[in-house]
């Protein structure tokens, strides 16, 4: 198959290509940097090298090397495993924990990712090798076989990618008060804060905000304790957090009025800025598995009305 090189070769740099752009090392640090990188990357060469050989080697009837495509799927699913295993792991060691939602959703986007470069390297073969049937020079057959790729890439990319908090909620700050021992957030009951020194240090850094969903929809998703545990532990994260492991008091806590399904949180953050606060929730992701849309049944639409 090395003559057909020229298919090979441009497919696995756009797959490779869209893998590395897909790629992200931002303040959650999953892929650790360079290691997690490292090996994310490794796998993204190889998803797109599988995808780039399909074509030709069903040109040179080499169908025992097409086989490797049917491998590839087990291969991924491997790897969201092992994802997921990685992040159980540490999971004891954070201070606030993502939850198994969590994990899961980002074990099943690195799965999915790798499936897009396969793809994409694919359909650019695809592309390149359809042209120069057509009588196209190879400079100009892998010049739109690479467009092709982009296109493609562009569109996997969007109906993989996923809302966050801001898309399906309004997030406003909300005001932490005490009515004797019980915390308050704009009046909802969170939980018994014991000690006097403790409700002190919650009116003096405390801050909180209330999510109001837009609609049913948002509701039933932010009803999801595995979709609350994502929004504690982002914004743990982006503003740091005044507790250790020895310290019930200071643990955030998201809780849900039951009468109008809004989700209100409180922090005791090292930065107790409430803007911030509302920021981290809002570029929070809506997980997948505690996405619901009641909306689109009949009996959710009558039930809304």
């Amino acid at each position: 198959m090395f003559e057909y090189g020229y298919i090979i070769v441009p497919s696995i740099i756009i797959g490779f290509l869209s893998r590395t752009s897909m790629l992200r090392v931002d303040y959650r640090q999953y892929p650790s940097y360079p290691q997690g990188v490292f090996s994310h990357l490794t796998l993204g060469m190889i998803a797109a090298s599988l995808g780039s050989v399909a074509v030709p080697a069903i040109v040179a009837n080499e169908f025992a090397a097409f086989t490797f495509l049917s491998l590839a799927a087990q291969q991924f699913r491997d790897v969201r495993n092992l994802e997921r295993q990685s992040l159980d792991n540490i999971e004891p060691t954070e201070l606030v924990q993502r939850g198994t939602a969590y994990i899961e959703d980002i074990a099943k986007a690195f799965e999915a990712r790798n499936y897009v470069t396969m793809l994409v390297s694919l359909i650019s073969s695809i592309g390149i090798y359809v042209l120069i049937k057509l009588g196209i020079s190879k400079k100009y057959s892998i010049i739109v076989g690479a467009i092709i790729g982009i296109v493609a890439f562009y569109i996997f990319n969007k109906a993989i990618s996923r809302q966050i908090i801001e898309d399906i909620a309004e997030v406003k700050p909300a005001k932490i008060s005490f009515n004797g021992a019980f915390l308050l957030i704009n009046d909802i009951v969170i939980m018994n804060i014991g000690l006097e020194a403790s409700r002190e240090i919650y009116l003096k850094n405390g801050i909180a905000v209330e999510i109001t969903p837009n609609d049913e929809n948002g509701i039933t998703t932010l009803a999801n304790i595995g979709q609350r545990q994502a929004i504690i532990h982002n914004a743990s994260v982006l503003l740091g957090l005044r507790k250790d492991v020895d310290e019930p008091d200071f643990t955030p806590i998201a809780r849900r009025d039951p009468h109008t399904g809004n989700v209100v949180m409180a922090i005791v953050a090292l930065e107790p800025d409430v803007e911030c606060l509302v920021e981290a929730v809002k570029k929070t992701l809506v997980l997948e598995s505690a996405k619901r849309k009641p909306l689109q049944s009949y009996i959710g639409r009558k039930a809304a009305d």
